[in-house]
């Protein structure tokens, strides 16, 4: 049985969902006012405007997060995703995006839309395998976006990492 286990996220996991992400975020770039308020305000910010919050754990401890917010009926944008530096490159990433990309199909999505930087080489080559395709950039939402890119569920079979 693997050690990776998706899961919804639970108001307990709020402090997780926000850690998580501004790790990364500090790393490599700067906060933004958006990151801000979608990181301490998930139930406003995603929740209760019908998107959904994955977490991963590993081992039973809380180890990745993944956000789906909603768009439109037809479109949610895949955000958020984080994983514990202390448990990266054990398929948690790939994880939470193939259950991301499920979810998204519950809910009704027909496409799944991202925001990401080009310097984040490992991330962006997970979302080729998963099947995105870089679109043009229609807005600039963050800062630190330097590209977009898109996914139609109806083109990705059942899939499990």
């Amino acid at each position: 049985m693997s050690p990776v286990k998706i899961i919804p996220y639970r108001a307990e996991h709020a402090y997780h969902f926000a850690s998580l992400n501004k790790a990364w975020i500090e790393k490599y770039f700067a906060l933004e006012e958006l990151d801000k308020w979608v990181l301490e305000n998930p139930h406003e910010a995603i929740l209760a405007k019908g998107g959904a919050i994955l977490m991963a754990t590993y081992n039973d401890v809380v180890a990745g997060t993944v956000a789906l917010i909603k768009i439109s009926d037809d479109e949610y944008e895949f955000a958020k995703m984080a994983v514990d530096e202390a448990f990266q490159r054990k398929g948690i990433g790939e994880a939470l995006s193939y259950a991301a990309l499920e979810k998204a199909k519950e809910l009704g999505a027909k496409k799944v839309s991202l925001y990401s930087q080009t310097t984040l080489a490992p991330a962006i080559n997970l979302y080729r395998k998963l099947g995105f395709v870089e679109v043009p950039m229609d807005n600039h939402l963050y800062k630190r976006a330097n590209i977009k890119m898109e996914i139609e569920l109806d083109k990705v079979s059942s899939v499990h990492a």
